[in-house]
């Protein structure tokens, strides 16, 4: 086994090779919304059509999100997370030669199944190799991709889609999966578990099939209605696969998905706070630079300029939240973070056409500091009482939920937007301000929500509250140094 260049940690290489895999997978969604107009001119295509751009790749995640912890349990998380990145990787290029909107949608489909595979696959591996109580370090480096690249996205698209060409949105990933993957294939060790079992073709329809449904209603609800026949089919049938799910997983010795960690308390309730917290963080993501671009007519570019201090703000943040984490807890973190949002994104309920650039990037900065204050304990203390050997069926939960909860909070924030004072050239100012005031409320939500966590549930991640070593502990600490169940 090779050793990780420059004295390197094992565990921080992880993280390095971690971190661009999810930062190129994140920021390919805010760059592809800011090209959908020039894609849409480029093919000839009506709005309806060039939408499948986007959903297409969105359905394919859905896919193979659910699946991927058994995927890295059964073939091994360094295969898994290799072919991921390839796959991701060589679809960019192809799509970025597409000829043809058919071309560019088959390909996103392809982008989508190493995509649905990075997140979960990577989380599991850097969860294994940094040990409970430095999972709180471990949530600062995790935070970085989550809201560095969706910031970075509107501002690298707009200007490639602007001054060079719409096919550098994809080209632009080449040089980052290419490093990752040949990072990873020298020094990532490999990791599979024992206890995977056979796969389950059941869970996997279900549950693939089911998350597609779900999230192509809450995509296309706001926009076609939903009372539409096509969101309220998919939506019901959707629900029917998710229920049918439950049942059919409770009874299978070896389930794609492992409901039964539901069962513990910690990483139930973290769960439940990641819905509500994460759903508001990406609507307002989402409405904001349409307020900025279709509201005030600034370019992408600038849109992106004004939305990327609050990136700054959680990078600033986190390193204060880490050091804070063993001593506060996560629960008055959390709550303290999203009251703190709240607050701060309530003025954007009142700014108007003439308001300052500079006051909307000071908000975001704000909302940047506040929100790592929730999401650095949120991603620590999730796992904190999950086996090592149930780390990757857990991080494919967690993905799972955050998926739904993004596409969720985006659309239900672009319902209030649609159904708020409407002219010629859409929504009015006070639809915006309405949407605003309610993307506000459900940070405050969210931060209720908080009070559901408790301290002691998350003791193995603090240090100085850490119980006495046990076996599972063991596991995990021996995990940063050797491959436990590896295979080379």
């Amino acid at each position: 086994m090779r050793r990780p260049p420059f004295n390197l940690e094992y565990k921080w290489l992880v993280a390095v090779v971690f971190v661009c895999g999810m930062f190129m997978d994140i920021m390919d969604t805010t760059i592809v919304f800011v090209a959908t107009p020039t894609l849409a001119r480029e093919f000839n295509a009506s709005q309806s059509a060039i939408e499948w751009v986007v959903l297409g790749y969105l359905l394919s995640l859905a896919v193979w999100i659910p699946a991927s912890g058994w995927i890295g349990d059964r073939i091994g998380t360094k295969k898994v997370f290799l072919f991921a990145l390839a796959m991701f990787t060589l679809s960019s290029a192809l799509c970025g030669q597409a000829h043809s909107l058919r071309e560019l949608v088959a390909f996103r489909v392809l982008q989508g199944v190493g995509g649905g595979m990075l997140t979960p696959v990577g989380t599991a591996m850097l969860f294994r190799a940094f040990p409970p109580v430095e999972r709180a370090r471990a949530s600062t480096v995790l935070i970085i991709p989550t809201v560095l690249a969706p910031a970075l996205g509107p501002i690298i698209g707009g200007w490639l889609v602007t001054d060079v060409s719409w096919r550098w949105i994809f080209y632009v990933n080449l040089p980052i999966g290419i490093f990752a993957f040949v990072l990873g294939a020298l020094y990532l060790r490999e990791h599979r578990e024992g206890t995977a079992g056979p796969f389950d073709g059941a869970g996997f329809i279900l549950s693939g099939a089911g998350l597609a449904l779900v999230l192509y209603a809450l995509s296309e609800g706001p926009l076609k209605g939903w009372r539409s026949p096509v969101v309220l089919f998919t939506g019901m049938l959707g629900l029917a696969m998710f229920a049918l799910l439950v049942v059919v997983e409770s009874r299978v010795k070896f389930p794609m998905l492992a409901l039964r960690l539901y069962k513990e308390r910690m990483f139930r309730n973290a769960n439940i706070v990641l819905t509500l917290t994460y759903g508001s963080f990406a609507g307002v993501l989402y409405i904001l630079p349409l307020y900025l671009q279709d509201l005030r007519g600034l370019s992408a570019l600038q849109s992106g300029l004004t939305t990327f201090p609050q990136a700054v703000g959680v990078v600033i943040s986190s390193q204060l939240v880490g050091r804070l984490y063993h001593r506060v807890g996560p629960r008055r973190l959390i709550v303290f973070g999203m009251l703190g949002m709240s607050a701060v994104t309530m003025p954007l309920a009142f700014s108007g056409l003439g308001t300052d650039l500079w006051w909307l990037r000071l908000i975001m900065f704000a909302r940047g500091i506040c929100m790592a204050f929730a999401f650095v304990p949120l991603q620590a203390a999730t796992y904190a009482n999950i086996t090592p050997e149930d780390t990757g069926r857990a991080s494919a939960l967690y993905s799972t939920q955050r998926q739904v909860a993004a596409a969720l909070g985006v659309g239900t924030l672009l319902t209030v937007l649609l159904s708020g004072t409407q002219t010629i050239a859409g929504p009015t100012l006070s639809a915006y301000q309405t949407t605003f005031f309610v993307g506000a409320c459900m940070v405050a939500v969210g931060a209720v929500a908080g009070l559901l966590i408790r301290d002691e549930d998350a003791a193995s991640t603090m240090e100085g509250h850490a119980p006495s070593p046990d076996a599972a502990t063991i596991a995990v600490a021996a995990a940063a140094d050797e491959p436990a169940s590896s295979t080379g």
